[in-house]
This record gives structure tokens, C-alpha cells and sequence, in this order.
């Protein structure tokens, strides 16, 4: 039997797994079933909490195909919210080891800020990426994982079903990329829709926000600092001139529960 806490930043759910006592399994192995919305959790991923020598506490996600991402940015809100809620730190300010190395979280009242650090890669493709009967300009940004940046006309009338895939498995990216498409409204104010490497659309992406407002601003779309408007709701999105980008939003607890997993 494991236990387990179902949360949601801005639509992007998660089953959190406390493993600092003895939940141990093979959880790449277990994440298609429990995250299946119809026989299972249901869920975009896993997130384990796990001891630390470089930090309070280490996260890890697993996707819902299985795969291993390096960082998750709503995961990472949830994770720090998890904490308080389970009792496992009282402090507002948190160090956590994620794939992508140690980042702040600073738990609010009314949601969390991280401190995602500075993009590792940012740029414009060279040539326009060919996906099926399109090309688009796009630009490669690293936030510890990997985005390809796409600014459409109208979100609305694009098909985001039809070349979201595409992009994700496109061969320049040889181990999958995050498609992210925007729609900037205003030099504030963007939307955005992402189909996530390992998962598929989804509600929100944290660091996709952060990779969108990074090529957006390089482009002269935005300023530094912007609201992300993505389906399942807004994130906050800021770079400051150290580099270092903060992103701000929600982190809620759905439910509790136990599950068996040698029935799924």
C-alpha cells in the first residue's frame, strides 16, 4: 500500500509520494498506472520526496509515461507547499535539490515563489523548424530542461493538437523538448498553451513559463517580468537583471490517499 497526497499547481496535478520513511518501489515502473485518469490516480506526474546532502529536501518527478524529467516547475510549488502541509518543515524559505541542481521556494500565504535561477541555453534557432506542412521560427531555451519557443499570431485558431507532438519529437531535439506556443497580448501579458515532453498537453508548466518570458524578452516581445496566462491558470513570471528568473503561483492539496498498488 502506498499513501500518497494528490495536488495541483494552476491545473498541473501531481501524486506526492513521501519516501524519507519506507515507500520504497519501482516508481518509474508504477507511474503509467497510477497516474492513468480512468484505473488509476490520475495525474501529469509523480513527485518523491527524498533526503538530501546538498539541501533541505530532493525532489524527484517522474512523468506519466515513466520518463524522468530534470525540474518541474508547478511540481516544484507543490512540492514545498507538501512540506508544510505534512509537517516536514515549518520554513518559509526552502532549499531543494531538483535534476536541474538546488533551488528556492518561499512558501506564501496564498501560493509559492521559486526562485528558478538563470536560463542554461538561450537562443534562436538558425532555420525555421519544419513540422509537417509548417515551419516555424522558434527559440531553444534551457530552464535545467529542455523548451522549444513558438509565438503564434492567434492561440486560439492554432493547431495546438496537430503540431504540439511534432515539435515535442522533432529530431533536433534527440531527447524530446517541451513545445511551448505564445500568444503575447501586451509587453506584460502573455498566453500560452504546452504540450510537455512526457506527458502531453497540460493544464500548466512552470518552466515553460519561465522559457516563454525568456524569448520573449530576448525577441523584444516583453519586458523582463510578465503575467503567463495558461489554461489552468497564471503564473507570475519575473527576470531580473542578475539573471535569475522568479516565478510565482498557486499549489493547492486536492486529496489524500492510500493506494494498492499490486492491483492497478
Amino acid at each position: 500500500m502506498i499513501s500518497f497526497t494528490k495536488m495541483q499547481g494552476a491545473g498541473n496535478d501531481f501524486i506526492v509520494i513521501d519516501c524519507l520513511g519506507d515507500q520504497a518501489a519501482d516508481y518509474q515502473a508504477l507511474a503509467p498506472a497510477l497516474c492513468d485518469r480512468h484505473f488509476g490516480i490520475g495525474a501529469d506526474g509523480l513527485l518523491l520526496v527524498l533526503p538530501s546532502e546538498v539541501a533541505d529536501f530532493r525532489m524527484r518527478v517522474i512523468n506519466a509515461d515513466g520518463t524522468e524529467p530534470e525540474m518541474c516547475g508547478n511540481g516544484l510549488r507543490c512540492f514545498a507547499r507538501y512540506l508544510h502541509v505534512a509537517g516536514l518543515s515549518s520554513a518559509a524559505s526552502l532549499a531543494i535539490e531538483t535534476g536541474a541542481g538546488v533551488l528556492g521556494a518561499e512558501v506564501l500565504e496564498d501560493g509559492v515563489r521559486l526562485d528558478m535561477g538563470a536560463p542554461r541555453m538561450a537562443e534562436r534557432m538558425a532555420e525555421p523548424l519544419k513540422v509537417g506542412d509548417a515551419a516555424f521560427e522558434a527559440t531553444a531555451v534551457s530552464m535545467g530542461n529542455p523548451h522549444c519557443v513558438v509565438f503564434v499570431e492567434d492561440l486560439d485558431a492554432f493547431d495546438f493538437e496537430q503540431y504540439g507532438p511534432l515539435v515535442e519529437a522533432h529530431s533536433a531535439f534527440p531527447q524530446r523538448t517541451n513545445a511551448e506556443f505564445a500568444q503575447v497580448l501586451a509587453p506584460d501579458h502573455i498566453r500560452l498553451k504546452v504540450y510537455e515532453r512526457g506527458v502531453g498537453p497540460t493544464l500548466a508548466c512552470g518552466t515553460g513559463a519561465c522559457a516563454t518570458l525568456v524569448a520573449a524578452a530576448l525577441s523584444g516581445r516583453t519586458g523582463r517580468a510578465a503575467q503567463v496566462d495558461l489554461p489552468g491558470g497564471t503564473l507570475a513570471i519575473a527576470w531580473g537583471e542578475d539573471g535569475r528568473i522568479q516565478m510565482t503561483g498557486p499549489a493547492q492539496v486536492v486529496f489524500k490517499g492510500v493506494v494498492d498498488a499490486l492491483n492497478l
